[in-house]
């Protein structure tokens, strides 16, 4: 059985957190702001949730080379181990489920997930 939940909490995150991670792993960086508004989230809620992924070495604040105004939010390379070990368990677990179902497309299911996958890797 799929168990995010778990995965999560070995790793003390939460999945608004780990959702964060995973969007970031695949966009680079984000302003705050953009982080806001893809979390759906006001600034400070964001600002809350990257302060402690920071905390956590798995995000960095930078400071933009066009507009040092501007802060930039990038997945460390931390961030990037925990996403993609995290990710991996779980098309582990799919797989394990889809192996003890008859769904004629699991084949198909499972590399199109890992296709994704490797987009962000």
């Amino acid at each position: 059985m799929l168990n995010l939940s778990r995965e999560l909490n070995r790793d003390n995150i939460s999945f608004a957190q780990f959702f964060l991670l995973s969007y970031l792993a695949s966009a680079k960086e984000l302003t705050m702001t953009d982080i806001a508004r893809k979390m759906s989230h006001s600034t400070a809620a964001a600002t809350g949730l990257v302060d402690r992924l920071e905390k956590l070495g798995y995000m960095e604040r930078t400071h933009a080379i066009d507009d040092r105004r501007k802060v930039m939010v990038r997945v460390t390379s931390k961030g990037l181990d925990l996403v993609s070990r995290i990710r991996g368990e779980l098309q582990s677990q799919i797989a394990d489920a889809m192996s003890e179902s008859a769904a004629p497309d699991a084949a198909s299911f499972l590399s199109s997930f890992r296709s994704r996958d490797a987009v962000v890797a």
